[in-house]
């Protein structure tokens, strides 16, 4: 690295806060020079196999031309106009395709610009749904424990209280209902006793409840746990039961990481509002939606304010829904069901056997999602500065070492990303 280059490193680590950081000791950061394909480059020299898609976002690798191409093209017509009063062609054909790629009930697509403002519209949408129907009662939220729906306060209060990031913030937060983690796992017979708990919370507190929100099939960030798709169907039936709203968080689920074009597929379901973000533009530009059916978009719309209250600035950016357009028109035409099936394989043969180490706890896949869980946990700071000695980026957390690979990853790059995971388990410095 030059001068320079050092001089602006120091200048970050003073000056810049990243996330999940404390600015008094900051955690290193690596300063990239480009990317390309599955490899991000660093000003220092290193060339580094991406095993993140920068939290789960590249769906079809940097730099890609025909995403390059979009962004450039929309950029020489316009880049912003504010979506109050003024449409576009971009967000038109965007909405189209989320229309016709999610399932037949869900026709309203309210666009925004990150995956925690789509869980904040979507709550805001169950409240608002019941107090137009004059329920005032409803006004609460159930979840499950272990769960991850974003940073901002509505989506922090439907965040694990106990085991996730924002137990500082429990005296500020909208205090909802949790049941337990679902503990049936994917690959496991199902037991319709794992529905016992959830079941009585739905039956004592529905007169309360204005929504249910859960991750379908893969909860992420809280443990990259996978349970089985019945335990969704089940959820969905009890909503119906008890008269509640189902949300689905598909922001890290959707559009082919699980192995189904949404995780909710698995279980054959429809929620009454799903969420989406990630790798919506392919990991371009930060955008999101939230989509609902036309019962829940006319309830709102009749209602009291007579409109739905929310409306962000950068709705609809025009340059994101420009490479969004692309990024699904080359998910959908490209055989990306195989891709992730090989991909699922590869990880299942190199990531499984790693659970006889004595320092990992499990080992799972599904999609093109694999996870090692260890039993202590990682010192982030020494096991990133490993990873990046190893030729890869994988940025663990807690006692979860994951990586979810853009679709064009390679074999070989595969088994560099896991054969670097298998040399970190064997040293004691990539652990407290």
């Amino acid at each position: 690295m030059n001068k320079n280059q050092l001089e602006d490193l120091d200048f970050d680590r003073q000056h810049i806060w990243h996330p999940y950081t404390s600015m008094s000791n900051p955690l290193p950061s690596y300063h990239v020079k480009s990317a390309s394909g599955v490899r991000i480059e660093l000003s220092s020299g290193e060339s580094l196999i991406d095993g993140m898609s920068s939290w789960w976002s590249v769906l079809h690798g940097y730099n890609h031309p025909l995403l390059n191409k979009a962004l450039v093209e929309q950029s020489q017509q316009f880049s912003h106009v504010m979506f109050g009063g003024l449409t576009h062609q971009p967000a038109i054909d965007l909405c189209k395709k989320l229309v016709d790629i999610t399932p037949k009930m869900l026709t309203k697509v309210f666009l925004s610009d990150s995956g925690s403002v789509a869980v904040e519209v979507a709550i805001k949408m169950a409240f608002q749904y019941w107090q137009s129907r004059g329920v005032t009662s409803k006004n609460r939220l159930m979840t499950v424990k272990n769960g991850y729906h974003g940073d901002t306060f509505a989506a922090m209060s439907v965040c694990d209280p106990v085991t996730g990031m924002h137990q500082i913030f429990e005296q500020v937060l909208m205090q909802n209902l949790f049941a337990p983690q679902p503990r049936c796992d994917f690959y496991q017979p199902w037991n319709e006793s794992c529905v016992n708990e959830l079941s009585l919370l739905f039956e004592r507190h529905h007169q309360e409840i204005a929504a249910f929100i859960i991750e379908p099939v893969v909860q992420g960030t809280g443990g990259m746990n996978f349970y089985h798709p019945k335990y969704l169907k089940a959820c969905r039936r009890l909503c119906d039961q008890y008269d509640v709203l189902l949300i689905c968080d598909e922001i890290a689920t959707g559009l082919g990481r699980t192995g189904k074009l949404f995780a909710s597929n698995w279980a054959d379901i429809t929620p009454d509002i799903m969420c989406l973000g990630k790798t919506l533009t392919g990991g371009y530009l930060t955008l999101a939606a939230t989509i609902t059916t036309a019962h829940i978009a006319e309830t709102i719309s009749n209602g009291e304010a007579g409109c739905f209250m929310h409306g962000p600035t950068y709705m609809g950016n025009p340059l994101a829904c420009a490479v969004a357009n692309a990024s699904i028109d080359l998910l959908i035409s490209s055989n990306w069901q195989t891709k992730v099936n090989h991909i699922e394989q590869q990880l299942k043969t190199h990531i499984l056997p790693l659970s006889r180490n004595q320092r990992v706890n499990s080992t799972r896949v599904l999609g093109t999602i694999g996870v090692v869980e260890v039993t202590q946990n990682v010192n982030v700071a020494n096991i990133q500065k490993r990873f990046v000695e190893l030729g890869v980026w994988i940025r663990p957390f807690g006692k979860l070492i994951y990586i979810m690979p853009p679709l064009i990853i390679k074999e070989n790059e595969i088994a560099q990303l896991v054969n670097a995971i298998a040399v970190v388990l064997d040293d004691d410095a990539c652990f407290d």
